[in-house]
């Protein structure tokens, strides 16, 4: 691999400008290892002229959301990617918090229903508790915690507040206090969807998979990887 591929900044009529603004490269000095490094004069960001470490590559983070939303575990994508596990998990978390929540439309019809995984042991179980929106079977809201009615208070008021029409749930207790019973559907089939979902997320992401060696050891992995594979 040549310097030029594995740069990191564009070349504008022969000069150099920085990926993330547009702005003009100027030199800054150099690093411990005699690399020249580059300061945007615009977003005053620091770059390197060309890096040696798979990790700091432009399209590395495009790579680890294609490999995530694929299933792949963390130990696996390290491997593929040539890139340390921990400084992946990193990267992971960062990309997730940067993805924003999608907005809800309103007086739309949704399916809310909780599945059970685990944390770091098989008796430390934990539970997903999400919506998928009828028509376009897009997930608008998840959270993760115990079977309570605090966690799953945290979907439901989302679903709230944007005039939900209906919302569709199995026979869980907990969803009769919580909402309405003009907008609360109990019913056969009612549930079809997010049934099927289910078993969607139980086949791609293996740490979701029922008593697998695969699990999650970090509750703030788990979240970061749902969120995108549910909203990148």
């Amino acid at each position: 691999m040549n310097k030029m591929e594995a740069s990191v900044s564009k070349v504008w009529f022969g000069r150099k400008v920085c990926d993330l603004c547009g702005g003009k490269l100027i030199k800054h000095g150099f690093t411990s290892s005699g690399k020249t490094r580059f300061k945007c004069s615009n977003c005053n960001k620091t770059k390197v002229e060309y890096y040696t470490s798979n990790a700091y590559k432009s399209n590395t983070n495009k790579k680890i959301i294609q490999l995530t939303k694929e299933g792949l575990g963390i130990r696996s994508t390290a491997r593929i990617l040539k890139i340390s596990p921990t400084t992946l998990l990193k990267r992971i978390v960062s990309i997730a918090r940067n993805i924003a929540k999608p907005i809800i439309s309103k007086g739309k019809t949704y399916e809310v229903d909780e599945m059970c995984t685990y944390i770091r042991r098989k008796r430390n179980f934990i539970w997903l508790v999400y919506a998928l929106e009828k028509e376009s079977k897009n997930v608008v809201s998840f959270n993760v915690g115990k079977r309570t009615n605090k966690t799953l208070s945290h979907v439901l008021d989302t679903l709230k507040l944007s005039e939900v029409k209906k919302i569709f749930t199995d026979r869980l207790k907990n969803y009769r206090y919580l909402i309405d019973e003009k907008l609360h559907s109990v019913k056969r089939f009612g549930t079809n969807h997010i049934e099927r979902q289910n078993l969607t997320l139980r086949t791609h992401l293996k740490r979701l998979n029922r008593r697998t060696l695969c699990y999650s050891k970090s509750l703030v992995v788990l979240i970061a990887i749902l969120k995108i594979y549910f909203w990148f």
